[in-house]
């Protein structure tokens, strides 16, 4: 085939770009872990390493008369494209939790290795499988069918063990695995009888860029998953930390309540359960929740904190629009920030106030207090408390907080909720 040479130089070519390219993303890509990439690293440099031995073949056999230069690009691309093998072996074991030393699959896929290893070498020795003629031509041996069947068992194997194993692997890493498994192997098959284009490399290529692109998608999945997790549980954390003299005080302030005004001491109960209930529900919350519910939560929170500053605090609401979902523990904790540092027998009352509007492309909702505000001198707690809401708007729905001095003094806050994720 006259055509052939320069199409397999082709194929050869882009299976380097498109390698060298798999390879700098492996080493770069802050989304994978450490596991996956050590072995896209491994994996893409022994692909660089088959293509270019292929390459060194087309070079050898198309130009020169030297024959040892034929046989060891055809051993080395030989030897390279079967490590990929095992290599695969070994990450889809530790994919699906399995201990590699043990497990049945890696025993037979190294023997069937170790067996292709042993033919390969006897085909330096023997022309039953390939050989080089005089004049440096490669010719394929009588056995050359028997050469490639422990490979293709190989990928059958890791097949079959997909196909079983499938519930412990993500749909984006079963997909990958499947796609890789199932595409050279059939390209393998193809290759025993038709000879003339380098379909292997071309199918192995192929399949190891998409590969890679199906597993970053799933580390990137993953990742976005446990930092929206991390938010979860810094959130968790912050409720079961409470302010152990908030609940002290509000308990005192029922107790001396229960002779002063029997009635209030009662409605107090009512809301402090109420702010409790809400705020431990909160926790197993895995979604966006209803504005309302959150407004709620914050009612009764302030509820009890009038008891305890009477005319210390004054709350106003202006909230019509609330058709609209947010994280929960939002609006309470960012109001109870005011509360905690705004509250102060040395400074005027302090005035909260609490608004909702609806803009073209979403909806906000705006704390404004009057108090002293707060600095470095803080320990920077109101900053990490509203940094850790900042976050989970972000991951949860897509929104935003900001901050800012408020005009005559204190702070305004403002939670954006856009439209697409109400």
């Amino acid at each position: 085939m006259n055509w052939a040479l320069p199409a397999n130089y082709a194929i050869d070519a882009a299976a380097l770009l498109l390698l060298t390219i798999g390879l700098l993303s492996s080493l770069i890509n802050v989304s994978v872990n450490k596991q996956t990439q050590r072995f896209f690293v491994l994996f893409f440099s022994f692909s660089l390493l088959y293509v270019i031995s292929n390459l060194a073949f087309l070079a050898f056999e198309s130009r020169t008369k030297i024959v040892v230069g034929t046989q060891v690009s055809v051993f080395m691309e030989s030897f390279f494209s079967s490590v990929l093998m095992p290599l695969l072996t070994v990450y889809i074991l530790r994919c699906c939790g399995e201990n590699v030393l043990k497990s049945p699959l890696m025993v037979s896929v190294f023997i069937l290795w170790l067996a292709f290893i042993s033919m390969l070498t006897a085909a330096q020795l023997t022309d039953l499988f390939y050989y080089i003629t005089p004049d440096n031509v490669y010719h394929r041996g009588v056995c050359y069918p028997a050469l490639l069947v422990p490979l293709v068992l190989i990928m059958a194997a890791n097949l079959i063990y997909l196909i079983i194993r499938h519930k412990k692997l993500s749909r984006n890493k079963l997909s990958a695995f499947i796609i890789y498994t199932a595409f050279p192997m059939s390209a393998m098959v193809f290759q025993m009888w038709i000879y003339g284009l380098s379909f292997i490399i071309f199918a192995t290529t192929v399949s190891a860029a998409i590969m890679l692109l199906f597993i970053i998608n799933d580390q990137t999945d993953e990742h976005l998953r446990q930092a929206e997790e991390n938010a979860r549980q810094r959130t968790s954390i912050a409720v079961l930390q409470m302010r152990p003299h908030f609940i002290y005080n509000t308990m005192m302030s029922i107790y001396y309540l229960i002779e002063q005004d029997a009635e209030k001491a009662r409605q107090v109960t009512l809301d402090f359960t109420s702010y409790l209930r809400k705020n431990f529900t909160a926790v197993a919350k895995e979604d966006t929740i209803p504005f309302v519910e959150e407004l709620e939560h914050t009612r009764a929170y302030l509820a009890v904190e009038k008891v305890r500053f009477e005319d210390r605090l004054f709350v106003e609401f202006d909230t019509p629009h609330t058709m609209f979902r947010l994280p929960p523990l939002t609006l309470q904790p960012i109001v109870e920030n005011s509360v905690k540092y705004g509250v102060d027998p040395e400074l005027d009352p302090l005035h909260i106030s609490v608004s909702t509007r609806e803009t073209d492309d979403g909806f906000e909702v705006v704390v404004d207090d009057t108090g002293p505000g707060f600095g470095f001198s803080d320990n920077n707690e109101p900053h990490v408390a509203l940094a850790n809401i900042s976050e989970r708007l972000r991951i949860m729905c897509g929104g935003r907080l900001s901050i800012a001095p408020r005009e005559g003094g204190g702070i305004s806050v403002t939670v954006f909720i856009p439209k697409k994720s109400t």
